[in-house]
């Protein structure tokens, strides 16, 4: 337990980054102009609430433009 707790000064950074980098990609996704690439919206919103670093694979891949064709 004391293992931990010395750790927590280093760790609380790194989960303050990924909650910060989770709520970026949600609230990224759900932008008007945005559209997804090999998900859906609602799928890739789940898998960035359930899986750790997947909003790492959004960013890099996920992300695309909705086309604006008139």
């Amino acid at each position: 337990m004391e293992t931990l707790i010395e750790l927590l000064p280093i760790l609380i950074p790194f989960m303050i980054i990924e909650i910060v980098a989770r709520v970026y990609a949600i609230v990224d996704i759900y932008k008007p102009e945005r559209a997804t690439n090999l998900l859906g919206k609602t799928a890739w919103t789940v898998l960035i609430i359930l899986v750790n670093f997947a909003w790492v694979v959004y960013l890099l891949g996920g992300r695309g433009y909705a086309s604006s064709e008139d």
